[in-house]
């Protein structure tokens, strides 16, 4: 078995697990090219910065003090069985498993399934949007698929969509807000996007970013399809 490369941790956070004092672990590689990526150092599958073995020991000795921890990236599932099986060392120290993920490799999910106690999974875009950020043809349909499996499980789930004004419009938003409700989704979380890097012209301003968190109407209408709406405005 290869060892997992970790190129980032965070070792205390309350909101990236719901409800949760979780630590996060960042992942190499990610097969999307997603033009807003704030972690695009993490997108290539190459040696980690973090020995995993000294990370497990920092693990071992959080317990009690930590309640989860959440397997992020790039994505996470892209080492494929080898983050499986650190996640299930991890899950025998006794901390709940979360997994940030952009739902690319569902048969990889599938296998988490007795793992994983709670999955965020990124909705990007709609279906004819989703190319233009992504740069990858089946990245839409493969996050899905990975959607319909998770819902089917039961287990916790949140739905996010960053909104990048340069693919999501306020319609936009409420189409994919609809898609996730009426395929059985509980919790969405609003995100706002962060200019980490802009070429020059393809900037957005301000009053761009924030119309989504401006809009009483459009915040009512989401609120409506699903138990839980998270803005994260920040």
């Amino acid at each position: 078995m290869k060892q997992i490369q970790i190129g980032g941790l965070v070792s205390f956070t309350t909101i990236d697990y719901p409800g949760k004092l979780a630590a996060v672990l960042f992942l190499k590689g990610c097969p999307l090219q997603c033009e807003y990526c704030s972690n695009s150092h993490l997108i290539a599958v190459e040696e980690g910065e973090y020995d995993p073995d000294k990370v497990f020991d920092w693990l071992r000795n959080r317990i009690g003090k930590l309640e989860a921890v959440v397997f992020s990236g790039g994505e996470a599932l892209m080492q494929a069985d080898t983050t499986i099986e650190y996640m299930k060392q991890v899950k025998d120290l006794g901390f709940k498993i979360g997994l940030h993920t952009n739902g690319f490799y569902p048969d990889l999910l599938k296998k988490t399934t007795d793992i994983v106690d709670w999955v965020g999974l990124d909705f990007k875009a709609t279906k004819q949007r989703y190319k233009d950020l992504t740069k990858i043809d089946i990245a839409y349909d493969r996050m899905i698929e990975s959607l319909k499996y998770w819902v089917s499980c039961g287990r916790g789930l949140e739905v996010r969509t960053t909104c990048d004004p340069r693919f999501v419009s306020k319609n936009d938003l409420l189409e994919i807000a609809k898609i996730a409700s009426d395929m059985g989704v509980k919790n969405f979380a609003v995100q706002k996007y962060t200019p980490y890097h802009e070429d020059e012209d393809k900037k957005t301003t301000p009053s761009q970013r924030e119309q989504f968190f401006n809009d009483e109407e459009l915040r009512k209408k989401l609120e409506s399809m699903f138990e839980s709406v998270v803005w994260r405005n920040s």
